[in-house]
């Protein structure tokens, strides 16, 4: 398994909070949390905004992003540690932490 890749990161967040999310968690766009194509529920990653060098650590509770050119979608608090709410998006390169089990 790839331990880091870059790519592009958006995030999500009144549309979908309170609502179930891919591991069965309710979503709270306030919490560190990320959804991830393939990583393995609960893994944690640090996500490092290659703009302007600011990092946040989430844990992957949910499937996604769901457009090809993302790599990763953060929740709004995590989004506001990057400084990806102007734009909506930004260039990332996330790094595994500690890999999770897949666990619903």
């Amino acid at each position: 398994m790839v331990h880091q890749l870059e790519g592009i990161a958006s995030y999500y967040a009144d549309e979908f909070h309170g609502r179930k999310t891919s591991n069965g968690e309710v979503y709270d766009m306030h919490a560190l949390t990320a959804a991830h194509k393939t990583l393995p529920f609960n893994t944690t990653v640090k996500v490092l905004n290659l703009e302007n060098r600011r990092s946040v650590v989430v844990r992957v509770n949910d499937r996604g992003p769901f457009k090809d050119d993302r790599v990763i979608d953060v929740s709004l608090e995590a989004a506001k540690q990057l400084g990806v709410i102007a734009n909506g998006t930004g260039p990332v390169k996330i790094e595994i932490i500690e890999l999770g089990m897949d666990r619903r």
